[in-house]
């Protein structure tokens, strides 16, 4: 009698069984990657712990990739088949043969500040000093020179620049000596405590915004021609997350202090004060921005052509922007 009424119960679930492995496998398994756990990259890993991607249809495994040239390798190789990636390690990738294009940006700025040892007070103090970034070719890389040219002195000429890897060896050649300051995302030297210091120029001090495609969601050609679906699918994820960033401040605090194994009240006020009201509502990529870093490419690879249409796709985006999906999550 119990082995018949099993039986009945069993054939009564098994639609719903049947229909809960296909909402299983619906979930497309991808790689993605961030690249920092600052608030820049916070887009990244907010729409993973508060279920973006898999609301999205996406079985995600986020992997951090610690710069930009690194994360490029890694998309071109198809280890990674969507990241984030800045447009200065796209360009650079780009003139060299790379069949890569950004399809939104989250963020088309750069929050940086030239964090500099307390006894240099000037940009003559700077002057023959030298300057650590993660590697040439990255953001800080980027920033480094950006910020020293705002300075009124010349990258490399004036200031040499060293690559040391990420924040911690920077912090520690600062607190050894070894350099007189590094580009660090905002709020990042409220934790250096006992690391006499001062902040001698920000982005945030620029009379003009300086355009730059920043945190952008980069893949392949052939992998958006293939996959568009599943790359509009990440994008409708990181718009959904950039939102909840945007509007839901204490949270997004909690998760930057979870993925910074932080818990400085100042450091995580400062970093979501600075970022936050940066991420754009609509992620295009943009296009001053890229042309600055394609003609700085081209620079350094002679003879090459290399246009704005070539490493930017838009259509995802403007697709979006047009379906009223977009307005959709910013009216909720």
């Amino acid at each position: 009698m119990r082995a018949s009424r099993f039986r009945y119960v069993a054939i009564l679930l098994l639609p719903f069984i049947f229909l809960l492995g296909k909402a299983v496998s619906a979930q497309e398994r991808i790689k993605l990657d961030y690249s920092s756990v600052d608030a820049s990259n916070a887009v990244w890993y907010t729409a993973q712990e508060m279920g973006f991607f898999k609301k999205n249809g996406l079985d995600t495994e986020l992997i951090f990739i610690p710069s930009t040239t690194t994360a490029v390798s890694s998309i071109i190789a198809g280890d990674i088949p969507v990241g984030n990636a800045a447009g200065s390690g796209v360009a650079s990738a780009a003139v060299g043969g790379a069949n890569l294009v950004m399809v939104a940006c989250m963020l088309n700025t750069l929050p940086y500040e030239l964090v500099v040892q307390e006894n240099i007070r000037s940009a003559e103090d700077l002057r023959g000093k030298s300057v650590a970034i993660s590697r040439i070719g990255s953001a800080s890389d980027v920033a480094a020179r950006v910020l020293i040219k705002g300075l009124g002195l010349e990258p490399v000429k004036d200031v040499p620049i060293l690559q040391v890897g990420g924040a911690p060896e920077r912090a520690s050649a600062f607190r050894g000596g070894r350099i007189a300051g590094f580009p660090s995302p905002p709020g990042i030297i409220k934790l250096a405590q006992g690391m006499p210091h001062r902040v001698l120029i920000s982005t945030a001090d620029f009379q003009k915004r300086f355009d730059f495609p920043f945190i952008c969601v980069t893949t392949t050609k052939p992998f958006l021609s293939s996959h568009r679906e599943t790359v509009k699918r990440v994008v409708m994820a990181l718009i959904e997350a950039t939102h909840f960033f945007k509007t839901r401040k204490e949270d997004s605090k909690k998760i930057l202090a979870k993925y910074n194994r932080q818990n400085n009240p100042a450091y995580l006020e400062a970093a979501y004060s600075a970022v936050a009201k940066l991420y754009d509502r609509v992620p295009w990529v943009t296009r001053d921005g890229t042309e600055v870093q394609i003609k700085d490419a081209l620079v350094r690879k002679p003879g090459t052509t290399l246009r704005f249409e070539d490493i930017a796709d838009d259509s995802i985006v403007r697709e979006l922007e047009k379906s009223g999906f977009i307005d959709s999550v910013y009216n909720k």
